[in-house]
């Protein structure tokens, strides 16, 4: 399960990157935030986004590759094609699948959850704390300081499954720097930011398309339309966020895939395939970090 704890250490990686400093490690990040807030706070204490003035496009996606500069640590080793890595809110950027690379993804996924475990280890998955592999997203928002309105500032992840500490690092730079729907994040936007973590767990195929629960699952659908294949996906939180019916968030998904056919004509796409997934979002905004930060600054230690 994601935690704040996640999120600071995504602030961490940002930071230290605008600044060019060595940043913290997620262990001692762990261990430090444990020190200042008492245990672990998870995402079930992280406040829940909506649309009552908040951001309508918080946890929306679309598909980019990780970042190749040198500030992604072993950028080669993270997924680079469409079917594996891709962005979390309602956005434009859905890409046509038509690789090789992106089928093999998809059925690495597909034998996984019809093995019942699920990518990144089916429904026990969540509790391997840093030493675990997990899918994930790392999404960036903006708050006015004067409305507290949230608007989507990037966001990118991945459903392979990468060591919690390179696979947090990795796109927490990815979804800032590379996210071609948004310029480069500047260290100028620092106090603005909130970040969100996705650990993504659970991942299932579903012979009905509106099988699943609102609010809960995660949707990943891939098509084929007019002799080309198509996917996308939408993080667990984001039909409820957006107020959207099952077969609203299925047709907003197959647009932001790039289908442009008749909405009441949706099911008649060729060979469609769905895999539901969980994933429990950890919100930190960059206030509660700077706070926590100072007091390390002030001399905090590890182990302590």
């Amino acid at each position: 399960m994601a935690t704040q704890a996640h999120c600071a250490y995504c602030f961490e990686t940002l930071a230290s990157s605008l600044e060019k400093r060595p940043a913290l490690s997620l262990r001692e990040i762990e261990d430090l935030w444990e020190q200042y807030n008492g245990p672990s706070t998870d995402s079930d204490s992280a406040p829940e986004l909506g649309l009552g003035g908040s951001s309508s496009r918080s946890s929306l996606f679309s598909f980019s590759r990780p970042s190749s500069s040198s500030t992604t640590p072993a950028s080669s080793a993270v997924a680079t094609e469409t079917g594996s890595s891709g962005s979390g809110d309602g956005g434009s950027g859905g890409a046509a699948a038509g690789s090789k690379k992106r089928k093999h993804a998809l059925a690495s996924v597909m034998a996984a959850a019809r093995a019942g475990a699920g990518v990144g280890g089916g429904a026990g998955a969540g509790a391997e704390g840093a030493a675990g592999e997990h899918p994930l997203f790392v999404t960036w928002n903006t708050v006015s300081a004067r409305t507290g309105n949230k608007s989507l500032r990037g966001c990118i992840g991945t459903f392979e499954p990468h060591e919690l500490e390179h696979g947090l690092r990795s796109y927490a730079l990815t979804s800032a720097f590379d996210d071609t729907r948004f310029s480069p994040i500047g260290i100028r936007e620092l106090p603005s930011l909130e970040c969100g973590v996705t650990l993504l767990t659970d991942f299932r195929p579903i012979a009905d398309p509106l099988g699943w629960t609102l609010g809960e699952h995660g949707l990943r659908i891939n098509f084929t339309y007019h002799g080309r294949r198509y996917g996308s996906t939408y993080l667990p939180d984001v039909a409820k966020e957006q107020g959207w019916t099952k077969e609203e968030t299925m047709v907003s998904l197959m647009r932001k895939a790039g289908w442009s056919g008749r909405r009441d004509e949706w099911r008649r796409v060729g060979d469609l395939s769905v895999i539901t997934y969980k994933g429990k979002r950890a919100d930190l905004d960059y206030l509660e970090w700077r706070e926590w930060r100072d007091w390390v600054d002030k001399g905090a230690k590890v182990g302590e």
